[in-house]
């Protein structure tokens, strides 16, 4: 029986996971991933349709997947999420007038946007009106019909398109409780932050049920733009450089400044991780600042660029949680992927939003 595919389509590559459930834990019968020509995905957004389909071709050569359905994911500066209250209705009605409801709601016209709502909690109003509180997702409609697109050319079948930082929670998200009280009080609350080249997903969530989203446009390789830009280095030197440096213990004491190509490096990752801990922290107090409900408990630290050394110290510092560094394939069995344990470890950190999107779709 073929498993469920969950496409994802990164700034530096094209990744897939197929995943079949059964009892028990759910199998991961193959991963595969490619990397892209650069240009051909800015910052989450597909740029060069044909380039993308190439890869996607390539990456089912590799990876011999059973089947050419696939669940997409998206997330760049293009998709907006909000948390928002609407007049309680039967869901299937209430998502057939986002249009006239979401109208001031998103900073879009509402007839270039794809809609969706993800219930969150129903409530009754101080005037005896009852509510239905949940995330709004707008995604701009010409961002998906590219993504869209690209899988099309490629010759497979795009069978949903779902929020990444939704994949996010179910690869890694710690669901304590299952039913009415997974949410309730005594579950702890939860942070999770996945690092990709250009796009980071903040999500905080309470026994599997999400509170709080939020996409930011930087990741990895704005870290290595940082050094390239300034020490006038090609890229792949940059890069090379970002993995050495890491990005520094948060308390440690400061190397002695010499002037070298390291120090400028050094200095270069220091103020753009900065810059990224600086906004991943700024939301997360804004969660607790509007929230109202418990604190956050930890942090789980994923993604392609979660490898980067120091930054689970950088952010523990920053956010006073505690960090861990997680993947989801511990929590599947493996099946027969054709791969080496060395080469899953390999595509372990950037697996997170493929292996959460098959499960999604499964």
């Amino acid at each position: 029986m073929a498993g469920a595919i969950g496409l994802d389509i990164g700034t530096s590559g094209v990744r897939a996971a197929e995943v079949s459930s059964g009892k028990g834990r759910a199998t991961l019968e193959r991963l595969a991933e490619v990397p892209l020509p650069p240009g051909a995905v800015r910052d989450g957004e597909v740029v060069d349709v044909a380039a993308v389909a190439a890869a996607l071709r390539e990456l089912w050569a590799t990876g011999r997947f059973s089947t050419k359905k696939v669940a997409l994911g998206v997330a760049n500066s293009r998709v907006v999420v909000r948390q928002v209250e609407l007049p309680w209705m039967p869901l299937a009605d209430l998502k057939a007038s986002l249009a006239f409801q979401a109208q001031d709601l998103v900073p879009m016209p509402i007839d270039q946007a794809l809609l969706d709502f993800h219930p969150l909690e129903e409530f009754e109003a101080p005037t005896g009106a009852r509510l239905l509180r949940g995330l709004l997702v707008a995604a701009s409609r010409e961002m998906v019909d590219k993504l869209v697109d690209a899988v099309q050319q490629a010759k497979l079948v795009p069978t949903s398109v779902d929020l990444t930082s939704f994949a996010v929670l179910r690869s890694i998200g710690s669901v304590v409780i299952a039913g009415p009280a997974a949410d309730g009080p005594g579950v702890p609350v939860e942070a999770i932050v996945d690092v990709g080249a250009c796009v980071t997903n903040v999500l905080v969530h309470q026994g599997g049920v999400p509170r709080f989203v939020r996409i930011l446009p930087m990741g990895g390789q704005h870290l290595t733009e940082a050094v390239a830009d300034r020490l006038g280095v090609p890229f792949e030197r940059a890069e090379q450089l970002k993995q050495e440096l890491g990005a520094g213990a948060p308390d440690g004491p400061a190397p002695e400044w010499d002037g070298s190509e390291s120090d400028h490096a050094r200095r270069a990752l220091a103020d753009a991780t900065s810059a990224l801990v600086a906004e991943i922290r700024g939301s997360f107090d804004y969660y607790v600042a509007s929230s109202g409900t418990a604190p956050i408990a930890h942090l789980l630290l994923s993604g392609g660029s979660a490898r980067l050394a120091g930054l689970d110290a950088r952010l523990s510092e920053a956010t006073r949680l505690p960090v861990r560094t997680v993947t989801p394939l511990p929590r599947l069995r493996i099946g027969r992927t054709g791969l080496s344990e060395h080469a899953l470890g390999l595509l372990a950190p950037s697996s997170t939003v493929p292996v959460g999107l098959a499960l999604g779709a499964a």
